[in-house]
């Protein structure tokens, strides 16, 4: 233990073992960065991908050891020294050590926080206690949803983001019977689109998905703490054998809060990654970043590998600021749904037909700036936008409009 080498040490202790921590390690690694690095992880499992969670692993078709960022030699080759199943109750930024949940010290030099987000949750007035009720984040949600999803069984999801409409599509192709509702009047209204939310819907009421937007739940209905069905907000009520909740997540935050660090839906940081604390960072979902003229939690693995690596870059002596490039994907039965830039406060969107059956782009501009583009099995597309955006390139959108015009031109 370092606990008493507080005037020596070296030490970068990183708190969380998910994408953004590891992918902040491993950068410093590369870079020849020969410091004691410690990775506190929650869970029992070393870091490893999510993504795949709610898809191949689930269907069965991808094992864990697959998801695995690295095996556990990686650690030991690499002088990481990974702790599982821990926690950190504290930090004491005066005397720069964290408190461990079994009451120990470490000492740390600089102390990264990649602490994630959590999904958020029903209250348990309305049944979010009841057994039956799943959310997906982490390996053991994963593991229990493998049990329960079995052919025949009536499945509720309350929320129509992208996590519900890609469990959806997993639990149809698993053979259960689904119903998504969703409160707002539309799916995906917060992120997408109506062009595509209705590519998106039109995909999911194919595959027999009952899908009911401007719908909320009133509550969850228990028979011995198990949920057997779900009264909605019109009044209707729906039989169930189990419900999955995909209603956003929430930072992690509170460490953060406790220590006195800077929070708001997030630990805010600068462009160099850093907290109000400079020998403190954070990386990954938790962090609230700056973005243009605003702030930004990007959730995301391509943030949480990028801005680690940038982080990891900074500690070893390196003052680039990160700046963002965002892109975001999405699978759900032969759609692939991928994502450049972010189209936060956009006023106009131009359709581009693709070149197959059931291609599609959608092109957001906002005051005339082309700011992000949504493409539905259309690669090409995708590419050419997501080159354009780093570019800070804007395309004619009568150009962008017409299927025959060759995109490649504009690059």
């Amino acid at each position: 233990m370092h606990a008493q080498e507080t005037d020596v040490t070296q030490d970068l202790i990183i708190v969380g073992a998910g994408q953004a921590a590891f992918s902040t390690a491993s950068k410093l690694r590369s870079l020849k960065d020969e410091r004691p690095i410690t990775l506190l992880g929650v869970e029992a499992h070393a870091p490893y991908q999510r993504p795949p969670l709610s898809k191949k692993y689930l269907l069965g078709e991808m094992s864990f050891d697959r998801l695995l960022l690295r095996p556990d030699a990686w650690y030991v080759d690499h002088r990481v020294d990974l702790r599982l199943s821990t926690w950190v109750e504290a930090i004491d930024r005066a005397a720069k050590h964290v408190i461990l949940q079994d009451g120990s010290h470490l000492a740390y030099d600089k102390l990264v926080l990649a602490t994630g987000a959590t999904p958020r949750v029903l209250p348990q007035d309305i049944g979010g206690n009841l057994s039956g009720v799943y959310c997906v984040r982490n390996k053991d949600d994963a593991d229990q949803l493998c049990v329960a999803m079995k052919p025949g069984r009536r499945l509720l999801i309350i929320g129509g983001g992208y996590i519900g409409l890609e469990a959806a599509a997993v639990a149809r192709h698993l053979g259960l019977e689904v119903t998504l509702i969703e409160m707002a009047d539309r799916i995906l209204a917060r992120v997408a689109a109506k062009e595509t939310a209705d590519a998106i819907r039109a995909a999911h009421v194919m595959h027999g998905v009952s899908l009911r937007e401007n719908m909320g739940l009133r509550r969850l209905v228990g028979d011995n703490g198990k949920v057997v069905g779900a009264e909605l907000s019109d009044g209707s009520t729906l039989a169930v054998d189990m419900v999955i909740v995909g209603i956003g997540v929430s930072p992690n935050d509170e460490l953060a809060a406790r220590a006195g660090l800077a929070v708001r839906n997030g630990i805010v940081v600068d462009a160099f990654g850093r907290t109000s604390d400079p020998d403190i960072f954070a990386v990954g979902d938790c962090a609230l970043q700056p973005w243009e003229d605003a702030e930004i939690r990007l959730e995301s693995v391509q943030n949480a590998v990028d801005q680690g690596e940038a982080v990891a870059s900074i500690l070893a002596g390196a003052e680039q600021p990160y700046q963002p490039k965002p892109w975001f994907w999405s699978d759900q039965y032969d759609l692939k749904l991928q994502i450049a830039g972010l189209n936060r406060g956009y006023d106009e969107t131009v359709v581009r037909p693709g070149v197959r059956d059931g291609s599609v782009s959608i092109w957001y501009y906002r005051q005339d700036r082309l700011i992000a583009v949504d493409a539905i099995n259309d690669a090409r597309a995708y590419v050419a936008g997501k080159k354009l955006l780093e570019m800070g390139k804007t395309p004619d959108k009568n150009f962008v409009r017409d299927a025959q015009s060759d995109l490649k031109q504009l690059l």
